[in-house]
């Protein structure tokens, strides 16, 4: 468990950054709309990921390599929209913690079956029957926060 403690610790990170680059991009969207906000959000993502890539030189992979990745894969930018866009008109409509807690269900749900059955090229990870409890547990909860 101990060599788990970052990784867990960045997802942890990654969840608080989620819900506040989700709060602000819904106020980002009431000043200039949905569609609007997306391109901005998009626009200054592609600007900040090329800063790290070329003055900063962080780096580590070989864009040359670009061709030999599945064409799959470049579908990520797409979602990338479609999250945004989503995020923002649920979290508009149903505020920002009911808007996760149905997030955090879905991406967990469809995360587990991503893992059952290694979609994607994902490395296979059974989906034990314990881990059904958890969900139903999590289900459980967000039932609570939804009330």
């Amino acid at each position: 468990m101990p060599q788990r403690l970052p990784a867990l610790a960045f997802g942890a990170l990654a969840g608080l950054l989620m819900a506040v680059q989700g709060t602000l991009n819904t106020q980002l969207s009431r000043t200039i709309g949905r569609v609007e906000a997306t391109l901005v959000i998009q626009t200054i993502g592609l600007l900040s990921a090329g800063f790290l890539l070329f003055p900063l030189r962080l780096g580590t992979g070989d864009l040359g390599q670009l061709r030999q990745a599945p064409w799959y894969t470049l579908l990520g930018g797409v979602l990338g929209v479609a999250i945004v866009f989503t995020v923002v008109a649920a979290m508009t409509r149903l505020g920002i913690a009911t808007a996760t807690t149905a997030i955090l269900v879905a991406q967990i749900l469809t995360a587990a079956a991503i893992d059952h059955f290694g979609l994607f090229g994902a490395e296979c990870r059974p989906f034990a029957w314990f881990k059904l409890l958890g969900v139903a547990l999590l289900a459980a909860g967000a039932r609570l926060l939804l009330s």
